[in-house]
């Protein structure tokens, strides 16, 4: 039995997936939706929040079969470094919706008065909320011990996020014009001097 899957680790791995999903539903659902306020939001998400949801569902499906079925595989030690990682993933995520202030939402959307955000993670990447999503996938991966959960959650994080992107800067660039043109060319999407 995996180590996720029994005794202290089940227990440690639930309540690390429990902390994800109440980071998601406070820290960028309901938080955010607080803290906007003022000019009216033009929404253009092109259909990239239903093929995240889709893509998240059907992965970690597929991610815990794989991790149940042993389905390549790793050793218990790479548990602790699954759940460091995920926790991790939920820091840097919320840490950038926090910076994003007001702007932040799950869906595609800008507002009148949006402007560019360059500061804190933002100054090196321009997705870091994103960059904290495949983080915490990657813990996933590795937490259910199974090399094949770690291919399949990147990618379909890889497919999914890509899309959400593409949308997103498409919008920023035709609302925020040579402000955002300029930001892009100062900045990676999701690692700093990397991608």
């Amino acid at each position: 039995m995996p180590v996720f899957a029994s005794g202290l680790g089940l227990v440690l791995f639930d309540f690390t997936i429990f902390v994800w999903i109440a980071s998601e539903i406070f820290g960028a659902a309901l938080v955010p939706r607080l803290r906007r306020r003022g000019a009216p939001r033009v929404k253009r998400d092109r259909g990239s929040r239903a093929l995240i949801t889709v893509a998240i569902l059907v992965s970690m499906f597929i991610a815990f079969y794989f991790g149940y079925g042993g389905v390549g595989a790793l050793p218990d030690w790479i548990f602790c470094v699954g759940i460091f990682l995920m926790f991790l993933g939920i820091l840097v995520r919320q840490y950038a919706i926090w910076i994003l202030g007001r702007f932040f939402s799950l869906t595609v959307q800008i507002s009148e008065d949006h402007k560019v955000v360059e500061k804190g993670p933002y100054r090196l990447v321009r997705h870091p909320s994103y960059t904290g999503i495949m983080i915490t996938f990657a813990g996933l991966g590795l937490a259910v011990q199974s090399f094949g959960a770690l291919l399949v959650l990147l990618l379909f994080f890889g497919i999914s996020f890509g899309y959400r992107m593409y949308v997103e800067e498409r919008i920023l660039l035709s609302g925020l014009g040579q402000d955002y043109a300029s930001y892009m060319k100062r900045t990676k999407r999701l690692i700093p001097f990397l991608i």
